[in-house]
């Protein structure tokens, strides 16, 4: 049996500031746990999918995905909350669309269109 991803974090200098950015960007919901600490609930299915390759952006990353129906709408949103574009989109051959934003402490976060 393979080991399921679980859990991710986003930290940073400003907890409140990342907290508003991913709740206003993809309408994730967060739960004060105390100490600058949200638990993040990002939708029903309770599906995290990952995966390993060479680094397309820098000398590599940790990073994670977030699906989005508009990839174009979403990066317009990141970027009117303070993130920035990085790649992308792009086709993935066989694949889906993605593209990689800089949230407003340059962490690394990668989009997939989905239908």
């Amino acid at each position: 049996m393979p080991n399921p991803v679980v859990h991710f974090e986003v930290t940073g200098k400003d907890a409140k500031q990342l907290q508003d950015f991913y709740a206003k960007a993809f309408g994730w919901s967060m739960k004060d746990a105390g100490n600058d600490y949200a638990i993040v609930t990002t939708g029903d299915d309770g599906k995290v999918a990952g995966g390993i390759g060479k680094a397309q952006l820098g000398d590599g990353c940790a990073t994670f995905y977030v699906g989005v129906t508009g990839i174009e709408a979403a990066l317009r949103t990141v970027e009117g909350l303070g993130g920035r574009r990085l790649a992308g989109p792009y086709d993935v051959p066989e694949g889906p669309k993605i593209a990689f934003f800089a949230d407003p402490e340059e962490h690394v976060i990668g989009l997939v269109e989905i239908p």
